[in-house]
């Protein structure tokens, strides 16, 4: 069985979400290797053991962090050359994008970028679905040239544990000039609250223009909280200044595809279904029924969000304590 390579991503320690799904999908096609870049790889195994990685590809040469992404697509290709995966499969982040199309030129291959579903194609390699002009059209998709490269949108699948040996084996790559051209010269740690991820989040409760102001947004994070969710805006409420703009939801924003995302007083211009309408479940509170979120709703609410939000936390809250 064929070897396919994924792209590990960990902040340190801590292997996030979306390797668990790439590795869950990776195990449908051939034997799942996991690529571990930087230090943290002894402490990150278990959790690449549980779902399914074979081997774990490690580099971590003394200053390979205090670079971009250049030295990732060096150190995949160099993998790449050494053992003729089936695939290689990436977060479709933009750290991730950027690598995909990186190690598409290095290796003279095809790269597809935001894929939400893989599937076996008839007589080999692999087909990606793909949302397309705002998610206006869906299609299916496959490289012919190289090895295939792809990179998934986070939570495009569920990830389901299956252990597996997780043997760990050093690479050693020489970083070319270039590869250092660009280097890190700080980091500042984010200051995060104990709401999950917004592009990893499971839920995500999102607040537009319906919500009046910033101060109303306590709604949206209160019901956000009760189910455990992660908190997004649209357009409209980030350049009101009602919400941060890195919790935007959209074209210009983030691309989610939760499980369950809640669309609560967003009208649904184009820009702002092009980051969510992948959600596996979407349910939608809105007050006018001609808003053009209800066509992509497989749940629908009209009627006043300050009416119904209130209700509908305390509910969640009342049902979670019993």
């Amino acid at each position: 069985m064929a070897e396919i390579l994924v792209l590990a991503e960990h902040s340190g320690e801590t292997v996030k979400k979306v390797t668990s799904e790439l590795l869950t999908l990776a195990r449908q096609f051939g034997e799942p290797a996991a690529v571990w870049i930087g230090p943290g790889a002894e402490a990150g195994r278990e959790r690449l053991a549980e779902f399914g990685a074979a081997k774990v590809y490690v580099a971590d040469g003394g200053d390979i962090g205090d670079y971009v992404v250049a030295p990732v697509a060096e150190i995949l290709a160099v993998l790449v050359a050494q053992k003729s995966p089936a695939a290689v499969l990436v977060a479709a982040t933009p750290e991730g994008k950027e690598a995909a199309g990186r190690l598409a030129v290095k290796t003279n291959s095809g790269v597809i970028t935001d894929a939400v579903g893989l599937t076996a194609g008839d007589g080999g390699g692999l087909v990606a679905e793909q949302s397309i002009f705002g998610g206006a059209i869906i299609v299916q998709s496959r490289v012919r040239t190289g090895t295939p490269i792809i990179a998934v949108r986070p939570n495009s699948a569920a990830a389901e544990p299956a252990p597996a040996a997780a043997e760990i084996e050093a690479v050693a790559v020489e970083l070319s000039d270039a590869a250092k051209a660009v280097r890190v010269t700080e980091r500042v740690v984010a200051e995060r609250g104990e709401r999950p991820e917004l592009t990893e989040a499971a839920i995500v409760v999102s607040g537009g223009r319906g919500v009046g102001n910033a101060e109303n947004f306590v709604l949206i994070e209160k019901l956000a909280d009760s189910l455990g969710a992660a908190v997004g805006a649209s357009r409209a409420a980030t350049d009101a200044g009602w919400y941060p703009h890195q919790f935007q939801v959209g074209q210009t924003g983030k691309t989610v595809s939760p499980q369950l995302y809640l669309a609560v007083g967003i009208s649904g211009a184009i820009q702002h279904r092009a980051g969510m309408q992948t959600s596996k479940t979407i349910m939608v509170i809105n007050k006018d029924p001609e808003a053009p979120i209800f066509e992509l709703a497989d749940f629908g609410v009209v009627g006043d969000l300050f009416a119904v939000v209130p209700q509908l936390t305390e509910e969640v809250e009342r049902r979670s304590a019993n």
